[in-house]
């Protein structure tokens, strides 16, 4: 089988640390070509989506005292070439957020493909409809105290009523731009000027959970099916969890409100393509819903000695056979 990958340039990616590396050293493990290209290296020609692609060789890496070690160099590409998508049975979409509006457009070069019966992870027109942040919005028996709005009086209103929240703008990434805010803080006014940029975008507010300080866990799902899970703990005064900022990664059980959890939105994912996803679960509450390039493999697969880029290729293999 052939599998491409829409990825960030390969030299920025931590082959210690991300999912994207996982899935690909899973693939090349099983025999499949392994092909990379970027966003915006797809283009629509004759009414078909195509790319310029290299394959790619990997050093896989290795786990040791507990710590994923990489050789250098990790990886060799060949010369790029431009080929059809559908020339390959599965193509992974895991360019890092924000979802721009080229990001946007690249979905709409995917869906050509898609339509050409090759595979795509995730589903173009699913990564459209899943903003990370809206989408949880869809779940309210799962999600806690939550507003979108761009409206000063709106926000204040909702502060004094939880007494702590967060704000967390709509199209962040990897805990950017998210901050905590108090009822009766003097920067109310500047805050709100500063995340809804004057008023001109709605930002997410959420009530503060304190449950936070014990960690934020990240659960994968792979077709609507909790696989493995992590937590991530903040360090010293941060307030956030998220590994891109510092935070600790540590082992954690998936629990029974976990699942509950994961069986309220399993329908919708799969309703909207959404097959590998990341839910970020705090305190037993939804928050947000990962769907472009959620990551934890890597962190999973080192607490639990279990190789996640394995079954999530097993099972793209499995859905390949079921489309022939």
């Amino acid at each position: 089988m052939k599998f491409a990958f829409i990825v960030d340039p390969l030299p920025r990616l931590d082959p210690g640390h991300d999912t994207t590396v996982a899935f690909m050293e899973a693939a090349q493990k099983r025999g499949h070509e392994v092909w990379v290209t970027q966003a915006e290296r797809l283009s629509a020609i004759a009414g078909e989506a195509q790319a310029l692609l290299q394959a790619v060789e990997l050093e896989p890496v290795k786990l040791v005292e507990g710590r994923w070690q990489a050789a250098l160099p990790w990886f060799r590409v060949s010369e790029p070439q431009l080929r059809p998508l559908e020339d390959m049975d599965a193509v992974f979409m895991r360019t890092d957020p924000p979802v721009t509006i080229p990001y946007l457009y690249a979905t709409y070069i995917l869906d050509l493909c898609a339509l050409g019966g090759t595979l795509v992870v995730n589903s173009p027109q699913g990564l459209r409809t899943a903003n990370e942040k809206m989408y949880a919005l869809q779940f309210p028996s799962v999600i806690p105290p939550t507003i979108v709005s761009q409206d000063k009086t709106v926000i204040e209103a909702f502060l004094e009523t939880q007494g702590k929240v967060v704000l967390k703008p709509l199209g962040g990434k990897a805990g950017e731009g998210i901050l905590l805010l108090e009822a009766g803080d003097r920067n109310f006014n500047s805050l709100i000027e500063i995340s809804t940029r004057r008023g001109l975008e709605p930002i997410m507010v959420q009530a503060y959970l304190p449950a936070a300080r014990e960690g934020d866990k990240r659960i994968v799902l792979l077709d609507g099916e909790a696989i493995g899970a992590v937590n991530r703990i903040p360090m010293g005064k941060e307030f956030r969890g998220n590994m891109a900022v510092g935070g600790r990664a540590e082992k954690v059980e998936i629990t029974e409100r976990d699942r509950e959890i994961c069986q309220v939105v399993a329908p919708k994912l799969r309703q909207d393509g959404l097959y590998f996803v990341g839910l970020d679960v705090i305190g037993g509450y939804l928050t947000e819903v990962n769907v472009t390039s959620p990551t934890g493999v890597r962190e999973i697969d080192r607490f639990e000695n279990t190789r996640l880029g394995e079954q999530v290729i097993d099972w793209v293999e499995r859905q390949r056979s079921l489309m022939k």
